[in-house]
Formats: C-alpha cells, sequence, structure tokens
C-alpha cells in the first residue's frame, strides 16, 4: 500500500507544484488525513520536489540553455541591453535570491513552525482571493523580455511567501508576475524558471543530510520521484496551453473550496 501511495504522492506533487493550487499544502493533508507514513517526512516531499525539478529542465531544457549560455556570456562581454539571452538569464538570477536566501535562513523555521493544516486552509483561502482580485485589475500585456530586474525582483520577493505551506510557489509567482503586468502564461513560464534552482538547492541540502535508508524507503523515494517527474512534465505542458486562454478563476474556486473544507476538517474533525 506504501508503495502506491508514494506514487498516488508523487502525481500528486507533480499537478500541484505546477497548477497554482499549493504542492507542500496538498501533501501536508495528504501525510495528515491518509495517515501516509514515511521515515522522514520532509525528505520524501524534498524528493518528489527533486522530481518536479526534473520535469522543468527537461521541459524548458532549450530555455535553460540559453539561459546558461547567456549568464556565461555576459562574464565577459556584459551586454543586458541588446543580448536576449543575458537580459532574460540576470533576470531569472534576480528572481531566484530573494526566496533562495529567505530558505535557506528560515527554512528550518518556517517547516517546522508553519505545517500546520490551519496555515494550510487559511492560505489557500487567501491566495484563492487574490487570484480574483488580479484576474479583474491586472494589464496582462507584457513579455518575459519586457519585464524590467524590479519586476524581477517583486516576483523573486513574492516567491518567499512561498515556502508557507498552502500559499503555492507558482500562485504567488504568477500573482506579483500579472502585479507587473506580464501576460498569464508568460507569468507562469517565468515562475517555473525561477524555481528551478530554489527547488535544486532544497533538494541539494536535504540530500547532504540524507540518512541511511532501508530498501523500501529508498524504492518509495524512486516511486515517488519518478511519478512527480512524468506528472509535472505533462501540467507544465497543458497549464502554459490553458493560461494563454483562460483566466486563473477555476483555480481560485479550488482553492476556496479545499481551504473551507480544509479549516472544517481541522476544527470539527480531527
Amino acid at each position: 500500500m506504501n508503495y502506491l501511495l508514494s506514487i498516488i504522492a508523487g502525481a500528486l506533487q507533480g499537478l500541484t507544484e505546477f497548477l497554482p493550487i499549493s504542492s507542500s499544502g496538498h501533501l501536508l493533508l495528504f501525510h495528515d488525513v491518509l495517515g501516509f507514513d514515511f521515515s522522514d517526512e520532509l525528505l520524501f516531499d524534498v524528493m518528489l520536489h527533486l522530481g518536479t525539478l526534473v520535469a522543468v529542465v527537461v521541459f524548458f531544457y532549450h530555455d535553460l540553455e540559453k539561459i546558461i549560455r547567456g549568464f556565461l556570456s555576459s562574464l565577459v562581454n556584459w551586454n543586458l541591453r541588446n543580448n536576449y539571452n543575458q537580459r532574460v538569464a540576470w533576470l531569472v538570477v534576480a528572481g531566484t535570491m530573494p526566496a533562495a536566501l529567505a530558505g535557506y535562513f528560515f527554512e528550518d523555521f518556517i517547516s517546522t513552525t508553519l505545517r500546520s493544516p490551519l496555515i494550510v486552509g487559511i492560505m489557500f483561502i487567501v491566495i484563492g482571493l487574490l487570484f480574483f482580485v488580479f484576474e479583474h485589475l491586472a494589464k496582462k500585456q507584457k513579455d518575459i523580455q519586457m519585464m524590467s530586474v524590479p519586476d524581477s525582483l517583486i516576483v523573486g520577493l513574492a516567491q518567499i511567501l512561498s515556502l508557507v505551506p498552502g500559499v503555492s510557489r507558482s500562485g504567488i509567482t504568477i500573482i506579483a508576475g500579472l502585479s507587473r503586468r506580464l501576460k498569464r502564461e508568460e507569468a507562469a513560464k517565468f515562475s517555473f524558471l525561477i524555481s528551478a534552482p530554489i527547488i535544486f538547492g532544497a533538494a541539494l541540502k536535504k540530500i547532504l543530510e540524507l540518512p541511511v535508508l532501508n530498501g523500501a524507503d529508498f524504492l518509495m523515494l524512486v516511486l515517488g520521484g519518478l511519478s512527480a517527474a512524468l506528472t509535472g512534465y505533462l501540467t507544465i505542458k497543458y497549464l502554459l496551453k490553458y493560461l494563454a486562454n483562460h483566466s486563473l478563476n477555476i483555480f481560485a474556486w479550488y482553492r476556496l473550496i479545499i481551504g473551507s473544507l480544509t479549516l472544517i476538517w481541522f476544527f470539527f474533525l480531527a
């Protein structure tokens, strides 16, 4: 049964990491409601995130290659104004740094203090309401190459909030992108690009602290990671197409419903 639950958890991670509905919140509820038990719960969640990192790298391989080449060329011949690859590379760097620093210094505090169904339920509802607000108010005009460094920093600062379970990395960064007049699909794409270094850093930090695992636990990690990678790739592919012509309202309603059910469960059934 735990092997099957590992695969289900991986699929849940692959869906919710990129859909703006919070992977950390869903995984926390998955553990608590179904009683799924792993010897190191946070390690399991990190390995699922590693699976979604694989999905990002495979899907955006050509974009990431250009970003890396742009970054390296900027070290030799700085030309952000006229070199698209350099410009996007440094926008990604600027968008990544705030959450990287916050995660390094505060991840342990957040992961132990705020891992509560109460926090998850509240954040589901708050971010859902923000979707409605920014869908109504935001002017969706800009592509990634039209972003400024301040735009990127604002999206990066918003990504810090994704450390709180229930917020959603993609959700809060898409909201921040909309606030800077990015088109929905462009805000989502930039969100995914700046998530890659954060996911990699978090996974690497946890892997370096890897405990000795028995064969069954190791197989559960592998199954969960593969499931997350496959589901994540498909989610990215179809979400970007969806956002090009549809609003975030369906995700807002979903968050309001799940958030309300979570609070009911927490106060009356848990």
